[in-house]
């Protein structure tokens, strides 16, 4: 707990035009890691276009480090397929919540980060000031696949009795 900076919250928001593994269609779901922590969404059957909506929470002592994300088609019978991964940083949504922001006008846009050959963004990503907290939307395009593209909001939350930013 000593070295707990504070919580990452993901929220996955949805697949877009992910790779066919079955038949016709794909069973999706998305895993997050970080250092040792490896979270995942529910499985969405049949849909390669994917509204998953939900948060995953990641404990973070070390903001350096990229999170990962790998898209998955899972099977039943078999091993799941692997549909594309992704990594992103994190450390400009942790700049901006160094910064002293309260005052400023809901929807400022802090920081964009554009799609480079060194991350994964499929498009600008910003770090925003929302409803008096700091958020980045970012949309990911996945590697090691034909096609595919994963939505993001991150969020931070502090943890009373951490070391914070």
């Amino acid at each position: 707990m000593e070295n707990l900076l504070g919580l990452l919250r993901i929220r996955v928001k949805k697949g877009v035009n992910l790779a066919v593994r079955d038949v016709r269609s794909s069973d999706t779901y998305v895993v997050v890691q970080m250092a040792k922590q490896k979270l995942k969404t529910r499985v969405i059957k049949k849909d390669v276009n994917p509204e998953w909506n939900e948060d995953l929470t990641l404990s973070v002592a070390d903001p350096n480090l990229p999170v990962m994300l790998t898209v998955y088609d899972h099977d039943s019978f078999s091993k799941d397929d692997k549909m594309g991964d992704a990594e992103f940083d994190i450390k400009p949504l942790i700049e901006a919540l160094k910064m002293n922001l309260s005052g400023l006008p809901d929807g400022t846009i802090i920081t964009r980060i554009q799609p480079s050959r060194s991350n994964c963004l499929s498009e600008e990503s910003n770090v925003v000031w929302k409803d008096g907290q700091v958020v980045q939307n970012m949309c990911l395009r996945l590697r090691n696949v034909e096609c595919g593209e994963v939505e993001l909001q991150l969020q931070w939350i502090n943890i009373p009795g951490s070391k914070g930013l």
